[in-house]
Parts: structure tokens; C-alpha cells; sequence
């Protein structure tokens, strides 16, 4: 008898040798049908949590009730009126606190828009012709001279229109007259009453 006849070819395993081949073949495929359904679902990104933090700017549009009232009417020197008073105050600016010092230039030039605001007042009171009061705004003035912000600080008039007009008048300046030393915030009163005829 000749043995070498039962045994099989080179490379190919025996008999019993078949069902391992087929139990790898299965936790291959199940293997790879797991990796390829991990990556199809979306996990879900983690949630960081939210520290509930204080707004540091005042709202771009406060309401009517929200605005104080503004200061008292100043007496005038007997010389007449001398325009807007400008009062300068430190506070938190564009990047932080601001601790510019406004030169005269800059001054003169919130001048010259309060007076355009005039205008905001005149179209008002053509619809109005009972119509006066005070309108204050805080400018804040970056250090190279943008503005960083124009609101409407209070407003006695009853006329929103032309508090929002002459604040705009302030906000849409290509730049002012650069502070010394960083940023500044200035506010401007403004009084509006009609011009005698």
C-alpha cells in the first residue's frame, strides 16, 4: 500500500483543517461589519458646560423705560450758548479699560456732529411742532480714532427717531481725531428746541 496517496497535495490542508479556516473567515467579516457600522453613526458631540456670565456692553437698542433721565438743565453763562458740553469719562472700552485722554481736535469734532443732529430734530418737528427735550450720547473712540460704539445714553424727548438719528450721526464716521494713550468714551448732551422764526 502505498501511503504517500493518502496524504493531500503541498499547500492544501487536511480534512479537519476546513472548519478553522471558515470560524476565521466569520470573525473577519463580522470584525469588518462592526468597524464599518461604528464609523457610520454620527457620535454626538460632547457638551461643554456654559458658565452663565454677565453682558459687559449696555444693549445696542435699549428701551424707552430702561434709559435714565438726564441731568438737570445747567444755567448758561450770560454770554449765551456755547454748544455742547462734552463730558469725558473712563470706562471699559474696546479692548478693555480706557485710559485715553481725548485731545482738544476730538472734542471739536463731536461738536460739529452734534450740531449736524440738528437735522434729525428739524424733520421731526416738521411732523411735530411741539416737540424739545435733551438727547445724550456716549461715544466710545478707539485709539486709532474708529468708533467703537455710538448709544443713546437718555433721551426726554419722547422722540426715539431722533435719538436713534443723532446717535447714528456718530456711529457712521469714518474716524475721529485719534486719543492720546488708547480708547475713550465721551458723552454728548444735546438740547433741541425750535428756533424762533
Amino acid at each position: 500500500m502505498n501511503t504517500n496517496s493518502s496524504l493531500p497535495p503541498a499547500g492544501v490542508p487536511g480534512s479537519g483543517g476546513n472548519s478553522k479556516y471558515a470560524i476565521v473567515a466569520v470573525v473577519l467579516v463580522l470584525g469588518i461589519a462592526g468597524i464599518i457600522w461604528r464609523m457610520s453613526r454620527t457620535p454626538e458631540a460632547p457638551v461643554a458646560p456654559v458658565a452663565s456670565v454677565a453682558p459687559l456692553t449696555p444693549p445696542s437698542n435699549p428701551k424707552i423705560e430702561d434709559i435714565p433721565l438726564p441731568p438737570p438743565v445747567e444755567d448758561k453763562p450770560e454770554g449765551g450758548p456755547t454748544g455742547p458740553r462734552i463730558v469725558y469719562v473712563q470706562a471699559a472700552g474696546c479692548d478693555g479699560k480706557c485710559l485715553g485722554h481725548a485731545p482738544p481736535e476730538l472734542g471739536q469734532a463731536l461738536q460739529v456732529r452734534a450740531a449736524q443732529a440738528r437735522r434729525c430734530y428739524n424733520q421731526a418737528l416738521a411732523s411735530d411742532s411741539s416737540l424739545k427735550g435733551h438727547v445724550t450720547v456716549s461715544v466710545r473712540i478707539g485709539p486709532s480714532g474708529n468708533v467703537c460704539s455710538a448709544t443713546v445714553a437718555s433721551n426726554d424727548m419722547g422722540s426715539v427717531g431722533v435719538a436713534n438719528c443723532a446717535a447714528n450721526l456718530f456711529r457712521n464716521v469714518g474716524s475721529y481725531p485719534s486719543p492720546r494713550g488708547g480708547c475713550v468714551d465721551a458723552t454728548v448732551p444735546m438740547s433741541f428746541v425750535p428756533q424762533a422764526q
